[in-house]
């Protein structure tokens, strides 16, 4: 029986949706579950689109995952779960497994939503693989759907 769960999420309603509702979470009833995201390190100052990340804009992201991240802990509360909630900031997949490992985590539960293009499947990168490869315990992979 698992006794220390993370379950990690991209900062999204639809990820954490997921994870909240996984019908794996029903037998973790005594579990100390710590619900976890991770926000990017904005170390450039270009963002995705080639435009620059301002400080304002890196705030308001924080402070939306910061809501989510409450309302998750609170759902998750209010279920009847030990839960405690982290923000962490870096590369998700190694921050996780810090976390992790450092927590003494017997289960790692990620959300993983399938690309449908080839060529995303093909040059994408995933998180939920990289974690597998550098977690110290068991990783459950939740297949995310839209239509959550």
């Amino acid at each position: 029986m698992y006794k220390n769960i993370l379950l990690a999420y991209d900062g999204s309603v639809l990820d954490q949706k997921a994870l909240i509702e996984c019908q794996e979470l029903a037998n973790w009833g005594s579990a100390q579950i710590t619900l976890l995201t991770v926000t990017p390190n904005y170390y450039a100052s270009l963002g995705i689109d080639g435009g620059f990340v301002t400080q304002d804009k890196i705030d308001q992201d924080e402070h939306a995952q910061l809501e989510i991240l409450n309302t998750g802990v609170m759902a998750l509360k209010s279920a009847g779960y030990q839960v405690k909630g982290v923000c962490l900031k870096g590369d998700a997949a190694v921050e996780i497994a810090n976390y992790a490992k450092q927590n003494h985590s017997d289960l790692i539960v990620v959300g993983h939503k399938h690309q449908t293009h080839w060529a995303a499947r093909w040059w994408g990168s995933s998180k939920s693989k990289a974690l597998i490869e550098i977690a110290h315990c068991s990783v459950l992979i939740v297949i995310l759907q839209d239509d959550l």
